[in-house]
This record gives C-alpha cells, sequence and structure tokens, in this order.
C-alpha cells in the first residue's frame, strides 16, 4: 500500500473495474431479492447535494443487501422534467441565437432537446459514477424513452377506458409566461406589500332604495382589473346591513353589465365591507361560488396575460354561452394584466367610484417554474379522477403495507389524500409524453398507442384528417409509473414479476404529494399480484430532510451557496469556484454579492477529501430532522478518519505480509486483548446492523466511527505492537490472525458506506487470506453471533484500559517522557485481579512503559502518591520516584505560601462581625467550606514538604 492515501488517483479505476466485470448486475442464482428505484433525476444541470445524499443512502441499502446474498437490482435513469427543461433551453437558445421557441417548429425545438439531454445526461452519468453508485448501467433508462412511451400511453389508455380521465373547462393556475397550467403544488404564495381599492357599484334603483338613500354597494379587491369578468356580488344571509339586497342587481362599473346581488355565505361578515364582487373565470373560491349558483363564467385573459379583445363566456358547465352579454371596453384591450390595473383603476377615479384605497399585505401566487405571477384561467384540461384511487392508496398505508420511516411523515401523506381532488394531467407544453387523444373534423375523441392503431381500430379511412392533442401529459404522470415501467411493463417480463413490488423508495418530503402518492394510486390501479390483488410499488418510503448551509437556508444558485458534490470529491481553486457559481445567472446583478459570499465561505477553495469522506459525511448526518445543515468540518474530519483507517490497514498488511491465516475460534489460551477485540467487534456488527436494517443511517456511521477509531486504532492496534514485539512466537501468530480477521471484518461492514477505500485495502487482505473472489462487494456481510459473548472479559479489559489512562495522564500532567520508566504500585487488589495482571503484566508494562509492577499488602504514604482507585483497586506511583526533588520541594513552597495568604483573606472575612451579621447564611457557608478546604490542602502540602526535606 501506498504510504498516503490518495483517493483522487485510485476511484475512477476502481469504479471502472467494478463496471467493466458486472459486479452491479442482478444475480438471478439468489433467491431473495432486494430493488430500489433511483428517483431519476432531472437533465436541467448536473446533480446537486440533495442528489449526491439521496443516492448515497441507496447505495449504501444496495451494497448492504448484496452483501447478504441477495439477487438486487438498482433501477438507474433520468426524467425529462418537461417544464423545467423547455425552460432552461428556451433560456439557452435566446442566449445563443436571440430566438425563442416560437422561432422554431415543434419537431425543431424538439430536436435541440435533445442535443440538451445528451449533454445533461452525460454529465449527471459522471457525477453518479464519481459517487460510486453500484447500479446496472445496462439497465439505465430515460421517461422518454420509447418502451417507456408506450407504458405511459397504455397508462393513459386504460384509465380513460374506465373513465378515470376525463377533459373539461375549469379554473387553473396559469403561468402567463411559460403558458401553461402548472400544478397547485408548483405555486409559491409570497406575501407582498399591495394595495386594495374600495369600489362602489351602483345599485339598479327602485323605490324602496330611493327612499332608504342607498345608491352603491362598496367592494373591496386587491385585483381591479377583474371587474370586466364580474358576474355577481355576493351578501352573507345573515348580513344585518345588506341581506334584504339579495336578489337585486348592480351595474358592474365599466362594462355597465347587470349583475344579481347573491346570498352566499362566502361572504364573510368580519372582513371587508361585507360584499364580495364573484369573477367565477379568474378566481377559485369565485369559481366555486359560480358553480353553485350558476352562474355565467367570462374570461377577459389571454394566455398570454393580456386583456383579450373580446371575452369568452361558458356556463357553470364550463360550456361556451351565448346568452350573455360580455362587452369589454376599447380601452383596456390588449393591454398586461398589470397595465390594465392602472387603467381601470383611473377610469373608476374619474367616474369617483373608488370610495378610498388602503396599503395592505396580500398574498400573491408565484410559479416556482417562471417566477411569474399565477394568473387563474378557464381552460380546457385533461383530469384523472383521483377519489377512488386514493382510497385504496390510503388503505395501502393505514394497513402497512407500505410504511413510512420516519412514521411521522404518514399523518402528512393522509391529510393530504383524504382531501385530494382531481389530478390536471395536461400540460401547454412541446416537451414531453404527448397526449394520446386525435381528434376528427367533427371533433370525435379517439385513444390509442398511435395514429395507425387508431384508424384500423375505428375504421377511419385515411381520407379523414385526424389531429393528435397538441398537450403533453404532466411530467409526475410518467414518473409515476417509474416502479413498473422501467422493469418492461405492459409486457409481462423476467424484470418485473422477480423486481416488483419494489423494496423502498428514497425521497425528500417536499415530493411525497408530486410524486410518493402519485406512485401509489397509479401503481395500485395498473399492476396486479396473481391473485388480482393491487400491488404496491414499494413496501417502505425512506424519507430524507433536506441540505441546507451552514446557516440553515436553502442551496440556491441565486444565493451562491450551492456546492457540487464533485468538488468536494475533487476539490476546486476559488477562482474555479467562483466562475462556476456566477456562470448563466438568471440576475448578473447578483454576481457581487456571490463572489463575496464564497470568499467568505471558501477563501482557498475546496481541498480535495474524496468520495468516501463525502459519502461518510451524508451518513453522520442523515437523522429524522426535516432540514440537516451541512457542516464542512464534519466532512474534514471524516477525510481524516479514512486516513486513519488507511494507515492502520498499512499498519497490519506490513506486519503479516508473510503469515499463513488459520481460520480460528475464540478459546481460553486466547490472550485478554484478542478475546476483547473479538467480542467488541461482535457487539458493533450487532449495534450496526439494527442500524442499518431500522435506517438509522446516523446512528451506524456513529457505532462504526467509534468502533475504528476509538477501539481498533486507539487500542487494539497499540495492544498489538506491543504483543508483536514481546510475547512468544505462538501468541503473535495467534495475534495476527485476528488482526487480520478484525481488519477484514470492518473493511466488510465500512464497505456500503465508503466502497473505494475498503475496495483497494480489501484487495491487499484477499493476497494474505488466499481468497480467490475478486471483490469485497460479493463478500458475506458479517453477521453476529450470539453465544461470542463474556461479560467479564469485557469488564476486566475495561479495567485495564483504565489502569492505562491513569498512566497516560500522569504522564501528560507531570510532563514525563515515554523513555522514563515508572513503577506502579497496586493495593487492595481480589484473587481475580491480581491474576489479570500476572497475565496480563507485560503487555501493561510495554503499553505504559513501566518499570515495575508490584502489589502491596501493607498501607503507604498516601501524602506522597498519586493515586486512584480504580474499581475498588488503589492504583499509585510514589511522587518520589517521578519528580526532581530539589525542583518539587520549591514548588510546594510556592504553593504552600499562596495558600496561607488566601488562607488569610477568607479568615479576615469569616471572623469579621458585619459580614456574619449580614451576609446570607448560604454565602457565609460557601466561604467557611472553602476554609476548611483550603487547611486541609495545607496540611497535604506541609507533610508533603517534610517528607522531601527528610
Amino acid at each position: 500500500m501506498e504510504k498516503n492515501y490518495n483517493p483522487k488517483y485510485l476511484e475512477e479505476s476502481l469504479y471502472n473495474f467494478w463496471e467493466k466485470n458486472g459486479f452491479f448486475k442482478p444475480d438471478y442464482t439468489k433467491k431473495t431479492t432486494f430493488c430500489i428505484m433511483m428517483p431519476p433525476p432531472n437533465i436541467t444541470g448536473s446533480l446537486h447535494m440533495g442528489h449526491a445524499f439521496q443516492q448515497t443512502i441507496m447505495d449504501v441499502l444496495i451494497r448492504y443487501h448484496r452483501m447478504q446474498g441477495k439477487n438486487t437490482f438498482w433501477q438507474v435513469g433520468t426524467d425529462h422534467a418537461g417544464i423545467a427543461t423547455q425552460i432552461l433551453v428556451e433560456r439557452q437558445i435566446f442566449l445563443d441565437e436571440q430566438k425563442t421557441k416560437k422561432d422554431y417548429s415543434r419537431h425543431e425545438f424538439i430536436k435541440k432537446i435533445w442535443i440538451w439531454k445528451k449533454k445533461s445526461s452525460d454529465i449527471i452519468k459522471k457525477q453518479m459514477r464519481r459517487l460510486g453508485i453500484s447500479v446496472d448501467w445496462e439497465h439505465e433508462k430515460f421517461t422518454l424513452d420509447p418502451e417507456i412511451s408506450i407504458a405511459v400511453r397504455e397508462a393513459f389508455i386504460i384509465f380513460y377506458k374506465n373513465n378515470f380521465i376525463y377533459q373539461k373547462k375549469r379554473l387553473v393556475h396559469w403561468d402567463t409566461k411559460l403558458e401553461t397550467v402548472v400544478s397547485d403544488l408548483e405555486v409559491d404564495h409570497r406575501i407582498v406589500k399591495g394595495k386594495k381599492w374600495f369600489i362602489r357599484y351602483p345599485i339598479i334603483q327602485n323605490d324602496f332604495l330611493i327612499r332608504n338613500k342607498m345608491k352603491y354597494l362598496v367592494v373591496s379587491t386587491t385585483r381591479p382589473e377583474t371587474l370586466l369578468g364580474d358576474t355577481a356580488i355576493a351578501i352573507n344571509p345573515k348580513d344585518p346591513n345588506y341581506s334584504f339586497l339579495i336578489g337585486k342587481f348592480v351595474l358592474s362599473p365599466l362594462v355597465n353589465r347587470v349583475i344579481p346581488i347573491i346570498g352566499d355565505q362566502y361572504a364573510n361578515l368580519e372582513k371587508g365591507t361585507g360584499c364580495v364582487k364573484i369573477t367565477p373565470a379568474h378566481d377559485f373560491n369565485d369559481y366555486t361560488v359560480g358553480v353553485n349558483h350558476k352562474l355565467p363564467m367570462i374570461n377577459i385573459f389571454t394566455l398570454d396575460g393580456r386583456i383579450k379583445s373580446s371575452s369568452e363566456v361558458y356556463n357553470h358547465k364550463g360550456e361556451i354561452s351565448d346568452q350573455y352579454s360580455a362587452y369589454i371596453p376599447y380601452q383596456f384591450q390588449q393591454l398586461d394584466i398589470l397595465s390594465a390595473r392602472i387603467k381601470v383603476v383611473e377610469e373608476l377615479e374619474k367616474l369617483k367610484l373608488i370610495e378610498h384605497v388602503e396599503g395592505s399585505d396580500i398574498v400573491v401566487p408565484y410559479s416556482d417554474r417562471s417566477d411569474s405571477i399565477i394568473e387563474p384561467i378557464l381552460t380546457n384540461q385533461w383530469y384523472l379522477k383521483t377519489s377512488k384511487l386514493a382510497q385504496e392508496a390510503i388503505h395501502a398505508v393505514k394497513n402497512k403495507k407500505i410504511k413510512f420511516i420516519p412514521e411521522q411523515y404518514e399523518r402528512m401523506y393522509l391529510s393530504w389524500m383524504n382531501n385530494i381532488e382531481d389530478w390536471c394531467i395536461s400540460r401547454q407544453l412541446w416537451w414531453g409524453h404527448r397526449i394520446p387523444v386525435w381528434y376528427d373534423d367533427q371533433k370525435n375523441i379517439y385513444v390509442g398507442q398511435n395514429e395507425k392503431e387508431i384508424r384500423q381500430k375505428y375504421n377511419i379511412s385515411e381520407n379523414i384528417l385526424l389531429e393528435q392533442d397538441t398537450d403533453v401529459l404532466d411530467t409526475w404522470f410518467s414518473s409515476g409509473l417509474w416502479t413498473f415501467s422501467t422493469l418492461g411493463w405492459p409486457k409481462k417480463t423476467k424484470f418485473l414479476k422477480i423486481f416488483h413490488p419494489t423494496n423502498i423508495i428514497v425521497s425528500g418530503f417536499d415530493i411525497i404529494f408530486f410524486w410518493i402518492a402519485r406512485m401509489i394510486m397509479l401503481t395500485m390501479y395498473l399492476i396486479k399480484d396473481k391473485h388480482n390483488h393491487p400491488e404496491v410499488p414499494f413496501k417502505n418510503i425512506y424519507i430524507t430532510g433536506l441540505i441546507r448551509d451552514e446557516y440553515g437556508k436553502k442551496m440556491s444558485k441565486s444565493k451562491g451557496n450551492v456546492i457540487d458534490p464533485l468538488d468536494m470529491i475533487d476539490g476546486i481553486s476559488l477562482n474555479n469556484l467562483i466562475k462556476k457559481r456566477i456562470k448563466n445567472l438568471l440576475n448578473p446583478k447578483l454576481s457581487n454579492k456571490i463572489i463575496q459570499c464564497t470568499l467568505k465561505q471558501f477563501p482557498e477553495g475546496i481541498t480535495s477529501t474524496g468520495t468516501d469522506a463525502l459519502r461518510f459525511t451524508f451518513l453522520a448526518l442523515a437523522s429524522s430532522t426535516r432540514d440537516i445543515k451541512w457542516d464542512m468540518n464534519r466532512l474534514k474530519g471524516y477525510r481524516n478518519f479514512c486516513n486513519k483507517l488507511w494507515h492502520a490497514s498499512r499498519f497490519v498488511i506490513n506486519n503479516t505480509q508473510n503469515h499463513q491465516f488459520i481460520k480460528f475460534n475464540m478459546n481460553d489460551d486466547m490472550i485478554l486483548v484478542n478475546k476483547w477485540i473479538l467480542i467488541k467487534l461482535n457487539h458493533t456488527i450487532k449495534l450496526y446492523r439494527q442500524s442499518l436494517d431500522t435506517y438509522r443511517f446516523d446512528i451506524a456511521s456513529n457505532i462504526l466511527y467509534d468502533f475504528i477509531w476509538n477501539i481498533f486504532c486507539d487500542w487494539y492496534l497499540e495492544f498489538v505492537k506491543v504483543i508483536i514485539k514481546i510475547s512468544v512466537p505462538e501468541e503473535i501468530n495467534s495475534t495476527k490472525n485476528i488482526l487480520i480477521y478484525v481488519l477484514e471484518s470492518i473493511l466488510k461492514l465500512s464497505h456500503p458506506v465508503m466502497p473505494f477505500i475498503t475496495e483497494i485495502i480489501w484487495q491487499r487482505i484477499k493476497l494474505i487470506k488466499n481468497i480467490t473472489k475478486k471483490t469485497i462487494m460479493l463478500e458475506p456481510f458479517p453477521e453476529y453471533h450470539q453465544n461470542l459473548f463474556d461479560k467479564k472479559i469485557l469488564t476486566n479489559m475495561n479495567w485495564i484500559k483504565k489502569i492505562v489512562i491513569f498512566l497516560r495522564n500522569i504522564r501528560v500532567k507531570m510532563n514525563i517522557r515515554s523513555n522514563k520508566l515508572l513503577p506502579l504500585f497496586i493495593y487492595n487488589i481480589n484473587n481475580e485481579k491480581e491474576k489479570i495482571i500476572k497475565e496480563n503484566i507485560l503487555l501493561i508494562k510495554s503499553i505504559s512503559f513501566l518499570d515495575s509492577i508490584t502489589i502491596i499488602f501493607e498501607t503507604y504514604n498516601k501524602d506522597l502518591c498519586i493515586k486512584e482507585i480504580i474499581d475498588g483497586v488503589e492504583i499509585f506511583i510514589p511522587i518520589i520516584k517521578i519528580i526532581d526533588k530539589e525542583k518539587e520541594l520549591e514548588r510546594l513552597k510556592k504553593e504552600k505560601n499562596k495558600i496561607k495568604i488566601n488562607i488569610s483573606k477568607i479568615q479576615n472575612i469569616v471572623f469579621n462581625k458585619n459580614f456574619l451579621k449580614f451576609a446570607p447564611i448560604n454565602i457565609v457557608n460557601q466561604e467557611k467550606n472553602k476554609l476548611l478546604e483550603l487547611n486541609d490542602t495545607l496540611k497535604k502540602i506541609s507533610n508533603q514538604i517534610k517528607v522531601l526535606q527528610n
């Protein structure tokens, strides 16, 4: 082995060795299976810390189960990420060519995205390989692969035929910048400073109203431009001031539209003016009120966020209606929404219809995709009915067919599922799975895999034009089929039969609703077992926290706190790190802020730590909390840990190269130290496996760290050095056997977490043991042996360790070098401990640099000894043996004078009558106790001086 541990020069070649030899592939000779589906990273760029964190956890699990002799399969792949990828490619095209998507045909634009996909996938795959993930690369999938596309279309067809999918014009969250619907889960609700306008709606008069002098109803709104689409004013039926107006009418300002006053409890008596304008086509709450009261719905916005030239009017069912006037004044037409707001307010002020304006904190919905304001707009979309699907998915979790780890996330899942609404599955994009629906010239709908199949099935001649729906499916629809579409469904493949349902999914809590819940719903409907019962997609759901920066802030490019996992593995200079962080910023003005942040965080760049240290850090941080603060100091610490393991292994290999390893069992002839390490190793295996089996990776990493550093390196190897130096050949050979066995066990235990360093060291160990297998990853994982435990051995060894620690502390405290041999005296010892001392006397003497160990039976002068009572036995060293007599006398005299001065000061306080009279009793007692302690110390020092002078 090389003297120094240099992971950078070892890891890539090792990974190539694993991959070329097919060690990651399933082994069908094994009966028990273990399967994980990797959440497919988006092809929107490189992997971030969250990906690396989760993939490390998955790799630990897959390697752990592979070493248990299971047929393991880890599905790898990437996601096309419809909206996100299209945004990035559009942005890149604009930067490179000053063109937009609309300058290309659909086919040309998609072709450009495929080029992007190739580059992005290559970057992601390189990162995955550097992380050491042991996936079956030959079975890699992409969510737009031809076979996956067949599965996606088949799922749509099945759901459509069974009346789960329908098309309807409904109110949706509309991104006017991207011109597509977005999920309500993709809407970021922000509180911003805004205004609230109080607008007068003229009441259409009758005699009664004239007598009561009521001319207006005042309505407050933060979106005055939407009054162009108002179809009612709502008043709470219990409102004593206005309820008598229900059934009357008002004139909608600017458009002079007569709209009814309706009674609805949506109008809050405690909020605003008590009167609420109802715009069903542009507000979700208003939409509900409009449907309940069968109000018309007037769409006044274009899809790119402008005021329409002529509005669209629909009835409460979303059907086109021509029974209602929906005039839009010319001066507002084609204005963008914010400009229209200004213009509407100006016109209202001219008409004196604004009563007053208030500043207000308002909640504004933003698209987390484009950062533009979301506008509720009526559009025609495809929906998947979810109520029935959700019930099956709820029962699966309640009946523990699927378990959440930690359990706390089960409540979150159930809460959302119990209130689930139908899922809008269509998106107005070009990149994605085109909806498998075709229309003829009569707008009849045909659903199928392709146009050819539809023509044959429905006997449609070539003379009739069929046009495919231009929308694509929501990305989460195809991702929701991931656990079985990747295994070959709808075909009944060998992979599907063997590996489904999968064992576990590892994911973040932020996509429980986006992905986890939808996977469960879709899988349980589409996949059935041999008894025709719904199959779950996975048996366990391990939810990780989110990796945040050292201050607890979310990592993002705009904050400049993103860290590329490869930059920690391979290291990066400060200049290159800055260049990387400010490259392709959406807002170049942030550059200076990001540079300053980077200079503060990494003034010298990032030092290479290697993959194993990074992986170990991820495991150590994998607690059950929602937010995980990244800690560079811990990463450096675990880099030192890897170095410690490397040097410990070099010591073992250097001292056992020519040793003939022989299998052994623990027996009475073994020396205590060797029995102890075997028992400690066995106990470590038990605790470590329990932690991995219960997904407590943080505990597992602590157990491993403690055994390797604190027990094996700091104690056992130190004892071994002495044994090799002073023991008889038989003991040395036995110790070398155990040394090799324990190190190999450590390597096997550590391999799932630190695959590279363990493989490179094990390749040397296998030569010593004459092992024929090619890789440690196919070696059996260490097992716990219930009968390998002896409490007496642990107690006795701990007693010896305490003695050694006592002696080490004396040397540090008294600044005594190791070349000065000390005498050790033992008093008040029982027969059993006396036997332990005699059996291990040479070991204790050598490791503690002792001249002698003497057991005495008569009393001794304790004032002239440094003493410790350890497990009831008095252990001491005479001071005279470890000090310079003249120097010690000088030190003791100085100490004696200091104590006398302190005694004098406290006596003056304690004997002061005023102090005794006025001071609190606890203060008085405190000073008296100090005086007693000082007098005792003075007595001891005086005795020591007396003895030394004699």
